[in-house]
């Protein structure tokens, strides 16, 4: 146990060691130091009597020849040399203690912590020398910077410390009034006398001197200068700026010719945050500064954030800014405000319930505004599980179970209808024997038994625990991720637990008439998404990169935890052996290079599609594994709206599909049986067959649909059964077949080179003319780049069909061109990887890197990227991508890292350091800071890594970030 310091406990005369007295501070001679000076003395005195005999032998010396006296000479020298070593190291061993210039004393003076402080006889702790500049004693290159009252600070190098933007005196110097500098009227700041510039100094002039007394001196000075010349100005040139500052440079440049740009604010902004690390000292402080003085300068054209603005501003400042930023409107202004109060919220759920309302008011009863209005009611349901269910239920009801006699009446009318269906604790959406408000209304509203709380429930498994507070935590946990209906008033958990009752008040001020079909698809994709089947690129179709702060709740449940973190925990993994003497290199292992974080823009690959031999695809039985199954497939069944919703029937089939391919055809067979002409049902139909392995059924698919009858190639799905049948054909093997495939999408019958030129030209004006999806329109463009894989082999004029495609802006969105990057290096990548086809490795990693710049948070070009590193002993790429620390990143990418650094087996322990670097600068950074979800995995991490004591810091932390988080409170009471 280590002596705790001074300033921990209050000094006491009792709390130092018993000394003996010492008296005053003052030298002293050791019994030691005597001996020496006397055996000193002794040796002095045998000197001086050799010596005086020297001189007298030397006296009688007769004269000798010259070669007998030098060798003589040369002897008594060798003599004399030998004595005189010998009594020099008895000298030196003798003056070793005693006759010392300086010495060492690394053990302190006792005295020093006696009461009193030290002798006034003593050496002060410093002695500045050369007036001041150096500390006597003090080694290297290391001078005085500056004096602060009794201490000196001291750099290294002889130059002073440089300011930075993060000291008190720059911030002071930033938020200083702005003052105009006016040229004054001289030319220049000293002026000319007598052909010189009087420059000022500290020493008087002496009286009666002028410039005259030093001609003579000037005049020899410039005769030996003459014939030198002059070539400052020729050294001096224009200052070299920084990249950064350049770049700011240009900026303003832009601003200054177009103020109303917004664009070009924000990008200062974001460039000007550069030159200030999170990690650096008061940051958070002064990046919030910083945004502020320009976001001032924008005339309040953007109105700043809540997270800016609550580092620098008081409580009642920030409320008065708030208010006058709402007055502006708009969906975004109003998120962020009610962010923030969710975040300052210390009341209960009531507060925020109050607060969205108000929002929802503002945002105004347009048909328009109906999606920004689910935007709201999502945020205040995350994380309120039995609430937010009962929520979405009564939503649904009203939405798609209105009575006939209901339409067209006012909302409030239809809500106290809604009232006693809710009261009356019939089955609602969902729940096992729900048939609806329009049939319990038909039927004449009859009374209903109370219902089973078990049929709603199912088995996560948890053993149970003789500890109160593990067996409360095993509970709460149940109920948030499985119990998600509210429990009727007669149940015996309604009892126990009265929250987990919801009535309609509670939800009702929430509730929203819902008129469009973009608005009813919306909703049922949030249901799907609070459910824990997340829908990738979804959340970020609806609004910016900033939903991922609360919205991705999937990746802190237990099924993706224990996917993200390596199963054999931080073992290190031997990448040597021995076998007979001789040193053996064991092979890298890797897992799959695409993992579980998925994440791309919306339908860039749909439900249905997978990458790979493994089928990696967006729902997997991983991902259904945590999921109330039953109460899922209620509302895939009861939220259907007709035979002709194939978006909502892909959905589910992808569902099923997840858990079992075979129930998943039987589901489809059922809906093709009431919707036979729909092509979108055939193509998901064919696709299940597909990845069951059944490829002669779904040639039977393709060939009925596409062959028997002929349909325009403009005709949605026409374009993507087309691909779908030549990529089959083609991924299986037969190259032959899947080009007469292709051909006969391009109208062509036949084989040769002139067939292909004009198949080629057919699709090109399919590409060209109107399609009523866009995802068709890039299916034709797949079949137009895959027939010179298959006719010619050539990777490169494959990927210049995707290359000459119109870049976004113009007929593509952002989406689209994603869409079709991602396309492009799927194709090239089942053309070298899957079917191991003669490829320069370079030439896909190229392209793979130059694409993930692009999109960092897509995990498919991620996953293709990883593949196509794997065998790299350096690791070099890989770890440039986790290496960017300080670079802004979603959740997305910050959880995929966690993942990376476990993707070879064995690295997981050398990487953890890294890995916990990328993680702290996701706690610091603005962007995901006040998620709940990447605190999750912080602590998950540390907790893994066998750091309790760090987790529980982290803990009260993350608890003061998210204060309603309730899975964060949870989390101290679990195994």
């Amino acid at each position: 146990m280590s002596a705790p310091s001074f300033p921990s406990f209050t000094p006491s005369f009792s709390s130092f060691p018993d000394l003996p007295d010492p008296g005053p501070s003052k030298r002293t001679t050791s019994p030691l130091t005597q001996q020496l000076n006397k055996i000193d003395r002794n040796n002095w005195r045998d000197r001086k009597v050799d010596k005086e005999k020297k001189s007298k032998r030397e006296k009688h010396i007769p004269h000798i020849p010259e070669t007998t006296r030098h060798s003589s000479w040369v002897k008594d020298i060798v003599f004399h040399d030998e004595r005189n070593k010998q009594d020099e190291d008895r000298r030196l061993a003798a003056q070793d203690h005693s006759q010392r210039s300086f010495f060492s004393d690394r053990k302190g003076d006792p005295l020093n912590i006696t009461y009193g402080g030290i002798h006034a006889g003593d050496l002060p702790k410093y002695r500045p020398v050369n007036q001041g500049r150096y500390i006597l004693g003090l080694v290297g290159n290391w001078s005085v910077s500056r004096k602060s009252g009794k201490g000196i600070e001291i750099v290294l190098g002889g130059n002073r410390k440089q300011l930075g933007l993060t000291d008190s005196g720059t911030r002071t110097l930033l938020n200083a009034p702005a003052r105009r500098l006016t040229a004054s009227a001289s030319n220049h700041r000293y002026e000319e006398v007598n052909g010189f510039l009087p420059l000022p100094s500290r020493v008087g002039r002496v009286a009666g001197e002028v410039y005259g007394s030093l001609q003579d001196e000037a005049d020899i000075d410039s005769e030996s200068s003459e014939g030198q010349e002059d070539n400052s100005d020729e050294d001096e040139g224009p200052l070299a700026l920084p990249s950064d500052q350049l770049a700011i440079k240009d900026l303003e440049q832009k601003i200054a010719l177009q103020p109303s740009s917004v664009e070009s604010w924000l990008s200062l902004v974001t460039r000007s945050l550069v030159t200030v690390p999170p990690t650096s000292k008061n940051a958070s402080t002064v990046r919030a500064e910083i945004t502020l003085s320009i976001l001032d300068r924008a005339l309040t054209a953007h109105p700043c954030q809540s997270h800016i603005t609550a580092n620098v501003w008081y409580e009642s400042k920030l409320q008065v800014e708030w208010e006058e930023a709402l007055k502006l409107g708009g969906v975004e202004i109003w998120m962020e405000w009610l962010e923030w109060r969710i975040r300052k919220s210390t009341e209960s759920i009531d507060s925020v319930v109050t607060d969205a309302t108000r929002a929802l008011q503002a945002l105004g009863g347009s048909s328009d505004s109906e999606v920004d209005k689910l935007r709201v009611v999502w945020r205040v349901a995350v994380g309120f599980y039995e609430r937010a269910t009962a929520l979405f239920q009564a939503q649904a009801e009203l939405t798609f179970e209105v009575p006939q006699s209901l339409y067209g009446l006012p909302i409030e009318t239809q809500l106290e209808a809604l009232e006693e269906f809710w009261e009356s604790e019939a089955p609602r959406v969902g729940e096992v024997g729900a048939k609806g408000w329009s049939a319990w209304t038909s039927s004449g509203r009859p009374e209903m038994s109370a219902i089973n709380d078990e049929s709603i429930q199912m088995d996560i498994g948890a053993e149970p625990s003789t500890d109160p507070f593990s067996s409360w935590y095993n509970d709460e946990v149940r109920a948030d991720r499985l119990l998600r209906a509210p429990t009727r008033s007669t149940t015996e958990r309604a009892v126990s637990d009265p929250y987990s009752t919801v009535l309609f008040s509670d939800i009702r001020p929430l509730l929203l008439p819902l008129t469009t079909q973009r608005a009813k698809s919306i909703f049922r994709l949030m249901w799907l998404a609070l459910l824990g089947l997340h829908i990738p690129g979804f959340s970020r179709s609806l609004a910016g990169d900033a939903w991922d702060r609360w919205s991705y709740t999937f990746f802190t449940s237990p099924a993706c935890l224990s996917s993200i973190f390596p199963e054999g925990g931080f073992a290190r993994q031997f990448l040597a052996d021995s076998y007979s003497g001789i040193l053996i290199g064991k092979e890298r292992e890797y897992s799959s290079a695409f993992g579980p974080i998925k994440e791309w823009s919306l339908n860039v690959i749909e439900p249905l599609e997978w990458v790979g031999k493994d089928q990696w695809r967006m729902w997997t039985a991983r991902n259904v594994e945590g999921v109330n199954q039953e109460f899922a497939r209620a509302i895939f069944s009861q939220l259907r709206c007709g035979t002709e919703d194939h978006e909502w029937d892909i959905y589910a089939l992808a569902f099923e599909a997840a858990a079992s391919v075979k129930q998943a055809l039987k589901l489809s067979r059922s809906f093709l049986s009431t919707a036979r002409e729909s092509l979108a049902h055939w193509a998901a139909h064919a696709r299940l067959e597909r990845l069951r392995g059944r490829i002669e059924d779904a040639r039977k698919v393709y060939h009925t649909v596409l062959i028997a009858v002929r349909r325009p190639p403009t005709h949605g799905f026409v374009g993507q059964l087309w691909w779908d049948w030549a990529e089959m054909e083609w991924l299986s093997g037969d190259q032959e077949l899947a080009l007469r495939v292709v051909m006969r999408a391009g109208n062509v019958d036949g084989s040769g080179g002139v067939m292909v030129l004009r198949a080629k030209r057919n699709l090109e004006d399919i590409i060209n003319a109107s399609h009523e999806r866009w995802k068709d329109r890039e299916a034709w463009i797949k079949l137009r780049a895959v027939i010179e894989l298959l006719a010619a082999s050539s990777p490169a004029s494959a990927l210049a069909i995707f290359d000459t495609q119109p870049a976004s802006g113009s007929r593509t969105s952002a989406e689209q061109q994603e869409s079709l990057t991602v396309a492009s290096l799927l194709m090239l990548y089942d053309h070298s990887s899957t079917l191991r086809n003669p490829t320069p490795p370079a030439f896909l990693r190229d392209r793979l890197q130059v694409a993930l710049e692009m999109y960092p948070s897509n995990t498919i070009i991620l996953g293709m990227f990883l593949e196509a590193e794997k065998g790299y002993g350096l690791w070099g790429r890989v770890r440039s991508q986790m290496s960017q620390v300080n670079k802004d990143k979603d959740i997305t990418r910050r959880v995929a890292e966690v993942w990376m650094a476990g993707w070879e087996k064995g690295r997981w322990e050398r990487e953890i350091e890294r890995t916990r670097a990328g993680l702290f600068a996701a706690a610091e950074s603005e962007r995901t800071k006040n998620s709940s979800t990447i605190w999750r995995i912080i602590m998950e991490f540390e907790i893994r890594a066998g750091q309790m004591q760090r987790a529980k810091d982290l803990l009260y932390r993350a608890v003061s970030e998210c204060p309603l988080s309730k899975e964060l409170y949870l989390l101290a009471f679990g195994p």
